[in-house]
């Protein structure tokens, strides 16, 4: 093999280990996609645009640099703030919407009240949630939460492709440059896919009991848990 395949097949195998041993990646899509009900379809057409938007900003800041002269220390430590970033804008994400999913929870739980008509009386359940569902139907139509999703992962960086891909394949020619930058992403994008698809589908296989009303709650302590080992332990 040239020295091109190998720096080639080497992106193909990172950009596949860091998707998969980074479970932010998908976890946080299979999370949200079962908390929210969305289809497959829709979880893994957001899941394509925050792939996208996660490898193009690496492949752009990459770009950038090495066209510009750069230096490669100057680069990482770029990148390395944006991974700072990342992890705390997906902990803050996920520490709000575990305290909005709480605050829902707590609306939907039933209760009853006592009614007097004259000589009958008589009690009813209802819950505060339902009582407004039309709002939160229109709600649901303008969630913001997949344009949070898609912007916590812009700033998400691919920490290897810049450093070890991206500016090896410099020094060969222009040409591999690009090469290289699509290897990695196509493959980073295509695990992401895969594992939100596998995740998501094995969920409803295993038919796990469901968490009820507190299902947002639940998703939003599973992507808080995905920004707390980024912050605290690089994961």
């Amino acid at each position: 093999m040239t020295d091109a395949q190998i720096l080639l097949a080497t992106a193909a195998l990172v950009a596949f280990l860091h998707t998969i041993l980074g479970p932010d990646h998908y976890l946080v899509f299979t999370a949200m996609g079962k908390a929210r009900a969305w289809s497959l379809a829709k979880t893994l057409r957001i899941t394509l645009y925050c792939g996208l938007g996660h490898v193009l900003g690496s492949v752009i800041i990459g770009t950038v640099g090495i066209v510009a002269g750069a230096q490669l220390v100057a680069l990482v430590e770029i990148e390395g703030l944006r991974g700072s970033l990342a992890g705390w804008a997906l902990l803050a994400f996920g520490l709000m919407y575990f305290a909005w999913g709480l605050k829902q929870a707590g609306r939907s739980r039933r209760h009853s009240h006592i009614h007097v008509h004259q000589d009958v009386v008589h009690d009813h359940e209802h819950d505060h949630h339902t009582d407004h569902s039309h709002v939160h139907d229109v709600a649901a139509k303008r969630s913001i939460t997949p344009w949070a999703m898609f912007i916590i992962f812009v700033l998400g960086p691919c920490e290897a492709l810049i450093p070890l891909f991206m500016y090896p394949a410099a020094q060969q020619s222009t040409a591999l440059i690009a090469v290289v930058a699509v290897v990695f992403s196509v493959i980073t994008v295509l695990t992401m896919l895969a594992c939100v698809a596998a995740t998501t589908i094995g969920l409803e296989k295993l038919k796990l009991p469901t968490t009820g009303r507190y299902s947002q709650a639940v998703a939003g302590a599973a992507v808080l848990a995905c920004g707390v080992a980024i912050t605290f332990t690089g994961l």
